[in-house]
């Protein structure tokens, strides 16, 4: 309507419960976000005592409402201005389209948003007063969830990456992560760094980023055998050096650097051992002597101290970036599930690897080989002293300070691609993205054809794929039968044949897996007697939290004998189900999949569902190919890169496709 003001959008809280809340009434808002200051956390108002060794930073010396120094602010510039509102207008975009579903964005809010914030919110409502006004220190009562963050040699970057790096640190702060940054760099150049990642970080940050430096103690190596926390014998020695700066909202910086209580001097310390002995404080683990254990308050449950934090994330800033994938241009790994994979990972990053392992890039020096595997490693420790819902991030600076998002539009069809995207995505920043969905920008189970060039300006110029590597704790997958042993093989007539009443198989909770995800009951006597003779094999994920039921099929007209020796038995994917609890989260409808085309079938599989069902999208973003079939209800899949070459293949695959029998008890036919 001419002459309408605009509605601005209001951020409510530190965390970003109300943010989520305010972005997704509206993205065409996004324009007047940049309007609206940040307001600082009332903790930051109050006074401290300052520490020879831990200061607080902040680049804002201004002026604040209800101040009577006679200080006086500097007015921004309009070019100041209008940097800032494009900043905060793609911060919001970024929220807008990483968080895609309701599922994600229900369990970012159960999460991340907090009763304290809203309260702090309604706190600082705007309201007309005469006088100065007096602001009320607000006290954390909840356990804040943190970031744990390495940064690797920060003195090679240069000052657009750190700066861009600590924009995001601080976007991740106000979507409710702060971090604790444990810096990772030569100890000659240590303070050097220091300062520069608290500047950078204070540019951008209210209230300002705070190092705490020397609070991490060395047991002496006579009482080592009563730590056990890390090799080094580290330990958090002023747990309020910690507790305070993150309880009011600060991004904490920690030099590689410890008190030895065996020389009483500052020592240097290995930067890894630094992340797990933060980790173990953090997780209430800590016992640096077994006095201390006695004497220390336990959780509600009554087995361990309670936890100072609640460590969310592990990110690994690298300028290696993530962990190399087993094939030449396919960039970083995606996902690695380290219950499955860590060995197989591990084995391939060694300088020697078994006949095995899975084939590393040649290109690999040996030294990038060694901080890939270090990065691996400190990963799987750290984790295995989290929750299980903690996940790790092994990414480059370029990717974490959101590189693209930094360049100047005319300058990017000259710059070239500089990274992967799928179809017509926007570019995301790989932190914010998997905060607020739990995942990687790109599923792991997504062949790399479907990973495009961000630009197709000009396609002779190679994309730099991705260079971020999610990991998680994740589960194990088990295999019927396990294809490293035997691989799998169409079977011969009258052979031994694997069975769903196997004492290996837990039939109940399989069918209870199958129920549950397509809900509605199998009914089991005419399946189990429909895949008796076809029967191929079984993927469990977890504790039957996910699995696919595959078989060899016939097509019509054709005998076991004849289809045998002519090949033509077709690779089915007969079920695939993910409990719902577990749909969308973990990875597990990825790593269930990834085992079936990589491990299973790698020569391809088929499979069908209905031309309606949403999960379509998911299939044919993972297929090579995909066909409606006339006259019926169903389309058809397949992952085999020839198969639309073979017209006997195709034939088969459509008869199977058509023809395969249903097995509900509701009795509804196949279409």
């Amino acid at each position: 309507m001419p002459g309408a003001r605009p509605v601005p959008i209001m951020f409510v809280g530190r965390g970003c419960g109300g943010l989520l809340t305010a972005a997704t009434t509206s993205a065409s808002k996004a324009s007047v976000l940049g309007s609206q200051k940040r307001r600082p956390c009332a903790a930051s108002t109050q006074h401290e005592v300052p520490h020879p060794h831990r200061r607080a930073f902040s680049a804002d010396n201004a002026a604040r409402p209800g101040n009577t120094n006679g200080s006086a602010s500097r007015n921004p510039t309009s070019a100041e201005a209008k940097q800032k509102r494009e900043l905060d207008r793609e911060f919001l975009i970024s929220v807008l389209e990483s968080s895609a579903t309701k599922r994600d964005a229900k369990a970012y809010l159960q999460t991340f948003g907090s009763k304290h914030d809203t309260i702090h919110a309604v706190s600082n409502t705007p309201r007309f007063v005469q006088g100065p006004v007096k602001e009320t220190p607000v006290v954390a009562t909840k356990v804040p969830y943190i970031a744990l963050v390495k940064l690797r040699d920060l003195q090679t970057w240069d000052d657009r990456l750190v700066d861009g790096v600590a924009k995001t640190l601080t976007q991740l702060q106000d979507l409710g992560l702060p971090s604790v940054i444990v810096l990772d760099c030569e100890p000659i150049v240590a303070d050097a760094q220091t300062d520069r990642i608290l500047h950078a970080i204070g540019r951008h940050s209210s209230p300002g980023p705070q190092v705490v430096d020397p609070e991490l103690r060395r047991v002496a190596s006579s009482s080592r055998s009563l730590s056990s926390v890390t090799p080094d014998g580290l330990y958090v020695g002023f747990k309020e050096a910690f507790l305070t700066p993150l309880g009011q909202g600060r991004i904490v910086v920690v030099p590689p650097r410890a008190y030895s209580e065996e020389t009483l001097t500052l020592t240097d310390v290995k930067p890894d051992e630094v992340v797990l002995a933060l980790a173990s404080f953090f997780s209430g683990r800590q016992f640096h002597d077994a006095k201390e254990s006695k004497k220390q308050p336990l959780d509600a449950s009554g087995d361990r101290p309670p936890k100072g934090a609640l460590v969310e994330r592990i990110i690994v800033i690298d300028p290696l970036g993530g962990l190399p994938s087993n094939k030449e241009k396919e960039g970083a790994r995606v996902f690695i599930n380290l219950e499955e994979e860590f060995p197989r990972v591990q084995d391939a990053l060694c300088s020697n690897p078994s006949p095995k392992s899975d084939k590393i890039l040649p290109i690999l020096s040996e030294s990038a080989r060694a901080q890939h595997l270090n990065n691996l490693k400190l990963v799987k420790s750290t984790l295995a002293l989290l929750p299980p819902t903690a996940s790790a991030i092994i990414t480059s600076p370029a990717e974490a300070a959101n590189v693209r998002a930094l360049l100047n539009p005319d300058t990017l069809s000259a710059a070239g691609p500089v990274t992967g995207s799928v179809g017509t995505r926007r570019w995301q920043n790989p932190l914010i993205h998997n905060l607020l969905t739990d995942r990687p920008i790109y599923s792991s189970s997504l062949p790399i054809g479907r990973i495009k060039p961000a630009a197709q300006d000009n396609p002779s110029l190679a994309p730099r794929m991705p260079t971020t590597t999610l990991a998680k704790r994740g589960m194990p997958v088990t295999i019927f039968p396990d294809p490293r042993d035997t691989p799998w093989r169409p079977p011969q007539p009258g052979g031994p044949r694997l069975r769903l009443t196997d004492t290996c198989v837990d039939l109940p909770r399989l069918v209870h897996l199958i129920n549950d995800s397509f809900s509605r009951e199998l009914d089991l006597e005419h399946y189990l007697d429909r895949v008796q003779d076809s029967l191929a094999g079984i993927i469990i994920a977890g504790e039957y939290e996910g699995g696919a039921i595959l078989t060899w099929e016939r097509p019509r007209g054709v005998d076991e004998a004849a289809a045998y020796e002519q090949g033509r038995l077709v690779p089915y994917l007969d079920k695939f189900a993910v409990l719902k609890k577990s749909q969308g989260a973990g990875g597990v409808a990825d790593i269930v999949f990834n085992a079936m085309v990589r491990d299973c079938f790698p020569r391809g599989v088929c499979w069908r569902s209905r031309k309606n069902n949403p999960v379509n999208k998911w299939y044919f973003e993972r297929s090579t190919g995909v066909r409606k079939l006339a006259e019926s209800n169903w389309a058809m899949f397949w992952t085999n890169a020839d198969a639309s070459l073979d017209e006997r293949l195709m034939r088969d695959y459509e008869d199977v496709c058509r023809n395969v029998e249903p097995s509900w008890a509701d009795g509804k036919q196949a279409d």
